[in-house]
């Protein structure tokens, strides 16, 4: 499992890649054969961000260990959210709510990951 934590290149392509395809299978029609297909593939890709997640969060431990927890809790957060949205939506219901959530959750999960030390420094 070394291969998982060694670099934040796979955790960081498997949150992009998700983020992508929930966008796409979001503003897919409801009935569409094809949304029902990315969404079984985003389910895959949750798995693997939270796998990389957990084996990032158990080799940083030492350092941040309370903002790293806080960080890998707000991915949950952000990773609920985007189902959320996909059961309101296939309710008929509304998702104006679940939608502030997912980019509020998902901006303090990212912004922790490129604060805290072993995340990628922008500025």
């Amino acid at each position: 499992m070394d291969f998982l934590s060694n670099s934040t290149h796979l955790h960081i392509f498997s949150w992009v890649v998700g983020i992508i395809m929930f966008l796409i299978a979001a503003t897919q029609p409801l009935d569409s054969k094809g949304r029902k297909i990315t969404k079984m593939v985003l389910r895959v890709f949750y798995i693997l961000i939270i796998i990389t997640g957990v084996a990032l969060f158990i080799e940083l431990m030492g350092g941040d260990a309370a903002l790293y927890g806080v960080k890998f809790i707000f991915g949950i957060v952000t990773i609920g959210m985007m189902e959320m949205v996909f059961a309101r939506q296939a309710k008929n219901k509304p998702t104006q709510l679940f939608w502030i959530l997912f980019a509020i959750s998902l901006l303090i999960t990212v912004g922790l990951g490129f604060h805290l030390p072993f995340g990628l420094k922008l500025f």
